[in-house]
């Protein structure tokens, strides 16, 4: 079966494309930028562990915490379930889908059988529309495929696996409620608490005080890396193409930034200001990455010298950017 009159939503980021599909089908139309803007899902984050092959550079706030900041701005319900059992996990998912329930679904993306290079990373979402005997029929980014199909079988795997950021076989579901919502006033909340969460980072390794301390860190990875062609590369793919919507979702927040400066239609300079901060934030991350693509043909450090020095430059122009918006 397949939810009929379904419209799947276009995205380059997994989470915004599987929450923008649930949201689509309960009515709510809205650009990528603005959902990941409405989810106040900026942020960085260096993480690095040693179960993990290399460091994980991320530019956006903790999986899960979008949708969740996304459905209190929108007034949503959101439901959120996990089980241990994977039987239990697709008869819960199968039901909801059998009530015409799109449904969001996390995952290790390893295992779905449409990705063309496989990686292990557990905190992939794509939104699930229907199901027959052998497949699973999903909505995934643009660049892997759209509507796009994995048998059964690979998703039981790709929801149960574990790992850093995985979930115990996650699903959720967004319904709306009695109370509507103002987009213009839900503009100005979502990028004041975005930008209060990002200039108070609880740790050394989050927000522009990560992105500094990254600069010293890719030094120490570069000097101590057994593959740094691998590494580097899959680094570079990972920051600037996989589902990031490019530039570490710099691009995202300041196509957000725009849209709200032209959609309120006020004199609010900071969002201005903002939006370009951000023009110019974006490059220097495509710069970063760009460099992590030399490092893997070349082996030459200085190329990493120079991607930290950029990252120093970048700390400091986002929490100068951050400050602006903050004081809208």
């Amino acid at each position: 079966m397949k939810i009929e009159n379904l419209k799947p939503f276009s995205g380059q980021h997994c989470e915004t494309t599987a929450t923008g599909t649930l949201l689509q089908h309960i009515g709510i139309e809205l650009s990528e930028p603005m959902l990941f803007g409405l989810g106040e899902g900026l942020g960085f984050i260096y993480w690095n562990m040693k179960t993990m092959d290399f460091p994980f550079i991320g530019g956006r706030i903790k999986p899960d915490l979008l949708t969740q900041n996304l459905a209190r701005n929108l007034n949503l319900e959101l439901t959120v379930k996990e089980t241990s059992s994977q039987q239990k996990a697709w008869d819960k998912v199968k039901e909801l889908l059998n009530d015409g329930q799109a449904v969001g679904l996390k995952m290790d993306c390893y295992h779905l059988e449409y990705f063309s290079n496989p990686f292990h990373f557990a905190g992939h979402y794509a939104a699930i529309y229907g199901y027959n005997d052998e497949n699973a029929f999903l909505i995934d980014t643009r660049q892997q495929g759209g509507q796009v199909q994995t048998s059964l079988k690979s998703l039981a795997m790709a929801r149960s696996e574990k790992g850093p950021m995985a979930s115990k076989n996650l699903y959720y579901t967004l319904r709306n409620t009695d109370r509507k919502f103002d987009l213009k006033k839900v503009i100005i909340t979502a990028i004041k608490n975005n930008a209060a969460e990002y200039l108070n980072p609880p740790i050394t390794n989050i927000s522009y005080k990560g992105i500094l301390k990254t600069s010293a860190e890719i030094i120490k990875w570069f000097n101590t890396s057994k593959d740094i062609e691998g590494e580097f590369k899959q680094a570079a793919l990972l920051m600037e193409k996989a589902g990031t919507g490019g530039a570490l979702f710099r691009n995202l927040y300041r196509d957000f930034l725009k849209e709200s400066y032209e959609l309120i239609q006020l004199q609010l300079d900071p969002l201005n200001t903002g939006y370009e901060a951000f023009t110019e934030i974006a490059g220097l991350w495509t710069n970063v990455s760009q460099l992590f693509e030399k490092v893997s043909h070349t082996k030459e450090i200085k190329y990493i010298q120079q991607a930290s020095d950029i990252l120093k430059t970048i700390s400091e122009k986002e929490k100068k950017a951050m400050e602006i918006l903050a004081t809208l």
